[in-house]
């Protein structure tokens, strides 16, 4: 009488399972970390540029008040179509000071809080997952 024998699947010890958890586990961990890097870096770059237009709006704005200035010296030495073109030129200057200060503004507010959500999102789905295995 012969006997065949089904193939046993490969049995591993609860140390190499151990250890292969903790190695995924690191691994994941090393992913989440960089996740929130690159998003902290993200949010940095936003708040930059957000602050960089807030700055030229100051600079745009404080050459429109020395062409107020001029427009007000041109009022008063010369005739109304001088002052009026100097005028309109003060104008167009603040115009460009309020939307570059305007778009300024929403690149800060997209850039706050500086915390990096997404990689927070990701490591309660991680951990969740984790507790989902762990119990079966």
């Amino acid at each position: 009488m012969t006997q065949t024998q089904e193939p046993r699947q490969a049995q591993h010890s609860v140390g190499e399972l151990v250890g292969q958890a903790t190695e995924q586990l690191s691994q994941l961990v090393r992913q989440e970390v960089a996740l929130a890097k690159e998003e902290l870096a993200e949010k940095g770059r936003r708040a930059g540029r957000g602050g960089g237009m807030i700055g030229a709006a100051g600079a745009v704005a404080y050459a429109g008040l020395l062409a107020l200035a001029a427009t007000a010296a041109a009022a008063l030495s010369l005739t109304l179509p001088v002052w009026a073109a100097a005028l309109i030129v003060t104008a167009v200057l603040f115009l460009a000071a309020a939307l570059l200060a305007a778009r300024g503004r929403a690149q800060l507010r997209r850039a706050a809080p500086p915390t990096p959500e997404e990689a927070f999102g990701s490591v309660r789905a991680d951990v969740e997952e984790i507790r989902e295995r762990a119990h079966r």
